[in-house]
Order: structure tokens, then C-alpha cells, then sequence
């Protein structure tokens, strides 16, 4: 059974900081490459940070380059999304992306940056 989910969302002030974790289970998490969307209410699905399978190669949006940094540790089956230095614009739900010979999608977890 795949699974695909996600933690680590919350309020924080701007400026702020949160790290989201995504657990996989169910699949050849080191034979996926993993990525991180986001959805703010009315608008569409983006991405924000992508990792190769291995960890060699990442890459983001430019509105979280130098902000956000993504990490995983496939010993765990765990991917990371390190967010510093917040922003109101940051607010939305975070999905977690699983792509290889299928494609999986966690739940979300909400992120509200807000004073």
C-alpha cells in the first residue's frame, strides 16, 4: 500500500521558519524523484522545489530560491522542505510529489504565515 505524508505545517509569524517532512512508504522511494507543490486557495497547483532521486540535483521557484531548501534521506524514505525567512505569499496547502514509474501525491499540509 503506498503511502505518501506529509507533516510539519503550522502557523509562524513572517520571517519565521518551519521544515516539512514527507514519509514515504509502499514504493521505491530511492527510484523516485520527489518534489514540492503548493495550491493558495483560488489558484493553481505549483511546484517549489524539486530533488532528484539520488539527491544530486535539486531545483526551485524563483520565489523560494535562497528561502526554501529540499532534502532527503533515502535511508528513511523521508524528504524535507526547509523554509526560512517567510512570507505571507508562502501561505497554502504543501502537497508532496513522488515521480517515477508512477506518480504519487501526499494529503497536504497546511502553512499559514501570518502576524
Amino acid at each position: 500500500q503506498v503511502q505518501v505524508v506529509e507533516s510539519g505545517g503550522g502557523l509562524v509569524q513572517p520571517g519565521g521558519s518551519l521544515r516539512l517532512s514527507c514519509a514515504a512508504s509502499g514504493f521505491s522511494f530511492a527510484s523516485y524523484s520527489m518534489s514540492w507543490y503548493r495550491q493558495a486557495p483560488g489558484k493553481e497547483r505549483d511546484v517549489v522545489a524539486r530533488i532528484s532521486s539520488t539527491g544530486g540535483s535539486t531545483s526551485y521557484a524563483d520565489s523560494v530560491k535562497g528561502r526554501f531548501t529540499v532534502s532527503r534521506d533515502n535511508a528513511k524514505n523521508t524528504v524535507y522542505l526547509q523554509m526560512n525567512s517567510l512570507k505571507p505569499e508562502d501561505t497554502a496547502v504543501y502537497y508532496c510529489n513522488a515521480r517515477g514509474v508512477r506518480e504519487y501525491w501526499g494529503q497536504g499540509t497546511q502553512v499559514t504565515v501570518s502576524s
